[in-house]
């Protein structure tokens, strides 16, 4: 028989715990991005101030048709967190991590024609993760059928050797079966013993830049008949950890130009459709961006099969804290079960260069810390010895105090407060991290630069990533928040030992608030809603060729985001418009990639000096406020290759959707976050306009949500209406059928603007 996979979408109705009635939902769900905001609610900030505990109940009534030698499963991508799973009213299973995936088998509870699924979700215990988690089956479920004695996919193992044009495969399997593949045009034969050596010449090699696949297919046959088979998409490619050198990723220097995520897309909670992180992965691609660290747990397959198509390095890791936070309730008991699901899951893809295995633990660098480190290390290097497998260190280091972490409220304050505890001599520091770079592969660093030349000295044959550093300030050997204006992700450029860097964060996301209003981290290069920030440029000229150049000038006027300290940055925004001052010179930022830049303000020129004579590649300076347009012109070898205009607005004003917006839906059901902007009448953004625009979907548009990009307000976001922030909105929306749809937006004052979409 052929397999049989399917997505379990709709048909689920949800009901929490303390109400009677279910209503109708679809999947992906997250409950509790609709949760009232409660600023006093214990544990608030690191939840949004949402008040989304509590227990959920999810059910689902289907038909089957049971047949003989088939083996019916449910394959759950997620559920946050604590499931519980009956069919028929008989308990199979459940999942206590809430970023696992994880299969039941559920043939001996199916019943030929009607079902029911019930599925309990546990969101009552406290403390929930540090950043948003969200709450409900937020991931997609897919029912399979497969034979009896069929393949199991977690069982697959394909290794690769890239030599002088060619590669051979080896497709393992955990047990002696017959096996064959197929890849390309060529078939092996069957081979009996379990595994089978497939070879391709003048291979195509997968990398960030060509993320080219490979279609695989394993057989599993039997007494000459085909049993089972299994379609996957591979990439080739070779990939070295140099000591002294760095990085090289088929036989070419690599750099990981990196940013941190989370898995919360604001608006939609966690509950993200792939279409949506494909978007926000095309921002990154055009930032640069080359590298992902999946912040701090396993991500959804989708997300990962585009990391794979569209071309990612990753980072992948599978929990924050150990024996103490959010995970200290389950670490005992379950870390080997969710550290073997995300290795068994993920081993076979191109996109994962590296596994983490804790970031910022509590103990860090002391005998009971460096005991599990061996212990979760060995256990990824039994199922994968391919990969290099590390840990991310904060840059706290503390004396053995003899106090049970697990028994501490607030573990991330515990583990970053400088106290009576605190390790301050350099040599001391470094110590503690010799001992952690004797287990770990590479020495990965959470805002560590200050160190980098010691860390080497101790460790001379270890490569070092920044797995996390600031977006614009870099730290001091004594002081780490010293507000050094030498942007961190320079670092990499002056040390061979260094492979790259993650900024933290690549998007805005919901928790980890510094203080009520305030909702959740914006301190990112990117706001929730996917609107660039000034940093967003200024590493975009570091990371990328194609000629750019960027203005923008410090504007204080549009208020506070509530940033924590060091992960700031000065407020540059990209306008010319200063009503308020009359003849006052204004400070401005360039950035670009570029040899040399010409700035026109009105058509009188000013001069500037080349990028590389100002530090951090950045050219700053002062123009005298007139209305009217600012010109940059950047120049290679003496040639113009790259513009940009910064004009003043001028009423009357109107609202009008970003060309970029204008995007195909594939099929019905996707989802589009679209951005609309107050301009002129001659398209020039107005970032002061207030007010607050609603929208309206006609035919086969509906509209879903809404974002603005700012977390500091209390609007819920699973409404038409929002008020603008820096002159824009942004809202969500899904293709419902065919025909024809229309977004209407409204704004009172302003000339309404619509998009009409053609579906078929």
């Amino acid at each position: 028989m052929e397999r049989v996979e399917r997505e379990w979408i709709t048909g689920w109705e949800f009901s929490k715990e303390n109400e009677r009635a279910y209503h109708a939902v679809e999947l992906p769900h997250d409950w509790a991005v609709d949760a009232p905001f409660c600023p006093e609610i214990e544990g608030g900030a690191s939840q949004g101030y949402r008040d989304r505990w509590g227990i959920g109940w999810y059910r689902k009534r289907f038909q089957a048709a049971k047949k003989p030698g088939v083996q019916y499963a449910l394959y759950f991508d997620g559920i946050y967190e604590n499931s519980t799973i009956w069919v028929n009213g008989r308990k199979t299973g459940g999942r206590k991590y809430g970023y696992s995936s994880f299969r039941i088998d559920i043939t001996p509870f199916l019943e030929a024609g009607e079902n029911e699924i019930r599925i309990r979700v546990d969101n009552s215990v406290r403390p929930s993760d540090r950043w948003y988690s969200g709450a409900g089956i937020y991931r997609k479920v897919w029912w399979q059928e497969r034979p009896y004695g069929g393949l199991q996919d977690e069982k697959i193992d394909i290794q690769t050797v890239i030599e002088e044009g060619r590669a051979l495969i080896r497709v393992g399997y955990d047990e002696e079966i017959p096996l064959r593949v197929k890849l390309a045009d060529q078939e092996s034969p069957i081979s009996p013993g379990g595994y089978v050596l497939v070879e391709v010449k003048n291979p195509r090699l997968w990398s960030a830049e060509d993320p080219y696949l490979y279609d695989l297919v394993i057989e599993r046959w039997n007494d000459r008949e085909k049993i089972d088979s299994v379609h996957q998409k591979i990439g080739l490619r070779q990939i070295e950890w140099r000591p002294q050198e760095g990085l090289w990723i088929n036989g070419k220097h690599t750099l990981l130009r990196g940013v941190c995520l989370h898995q919360d897309v604001a608006c939609c909670g966690i509950a993200v459709k792939k279409e949506l992180w494909r978007d926000r992965l095309q921002k990154l691609k055009k930032l640069g961006c080359n590298a992902l660290r999946l912040a701090h747990h396993p991500f959804s397959r989708e997300f990962l099969d585009l990391c794979d198509e569209m071309g990612f390095y990753v980072y992948e890791e599978c929990f924050d804290k150990w024996t103490s936070g959010a995970y200290g309730r389950y670490f005992g008991t379950e870390w080997k079960r969710d550290l073997d699901a995300m290795v068994l899951r993920d081993r076979n893809r191109p996109s994962i260069i590296m596994w983490g295995v804790g970031n910022e633990v509590e103990n860090q660098g002391q005998a009971s810390m460096l005991d599990h480190l061996k212990d979760l290390v060995y256990a990824v290097k039994d199922l994968d010895g391919t990969r290099p497998v590390t840990y991310a260190m904060n840059p706290h280091f503390k004396r053995e105090s003899g106090i049970d972490a697990s028994k501490v409220k607030d573990i991330q304050k515990f583990v970053d407060e400088e106290d009576d505890l605190e390790i301050y001599d350099p040599a001391e520091k470094i110590e503690r991290i010799r001992k952690i770079g004797q287990i770990v592969d590479v020495i990965s660093c959470n805002y560590q630069e200050p160190w980098y030349e010691a860390i080497h000295e101790a460790m001379p044959d270890k490569l070092i990533l920044g797995t996390e550093v600031y977006p614009y300030f870099l730290g001091d050997q004594n002081q780490l928040q010293n507000f050094t204006v030498q942007n961190p992700s320079l670092v990499p450029l002056m040390y061979p030992y260094v492979v790259g860097s993650m900024i933290w964060t690549g998007y805005d996301y919901l928790g980890e608030a510094m203080q009520y209003p305030s909702k959740g981290w914006s301190g990112s290069l990117l706001r929730s809603n996917g609107v660039p920030r000034g940093t967003y440029y200024q590493i975009q000229s570091y990371w990328t060729d194609k000629p750019m150049v960027h203005f923008a000038v410090l504007d204080y006027s549009m208020g506070t985001e509530c940033v924590k300290e060091h992960w700031d940055s000065p407020p540059y925004l990209t306008h010319w418009d200063f009503p308020q001052y009359l003849r006052a010179v204004i400070p401005y930022r360039v950035v670009t990639n570029c040899e040399e830049v010409v700035l026109y303000l009105n058509d009188k020129r000013y001069i500037l000096p080349r990028p590389a004579e100002c530090p951090n590649h950045v050219i700053s300076g002062f123009l005298p406020y007139t209305p009217g347009t600012v010109r940059l012109v950047g120049y290679r070898k003496g040639r113009a290759v790259c513009e940009q205009k910064i004009t003043t607005p001028i009423a009357p004003y109107r609202l009008q959707f970003e060309d970029e917006a204008l995007r195909v839906f594939l099929h019905k059901g996707e989802e589009r976050l679209l951005h609309i902007r107050v301009t002129d009448q001659q398209g020039v953004p107005c970032i002061r306009a207030e007010g607050r625009v609603s929208f309206r979907g006609e035919g086969a548009l509906r509209v879903l949500a809404v974002d603005n990009g700012s977390l500091l307000e209390d609007e819920p976001y699973h409404q038409t209406s929002v008020s603008l922030y820096q002159g824009g909105a942004s809202v969500l929306v899904r293709r419902e059928s065919d025909g024809q749809g229309i977004l209407h937006a409204e704004c009172e004052g302003l000339q309404e603007a619509k998009l009409i979409f053609v579906f078929s």
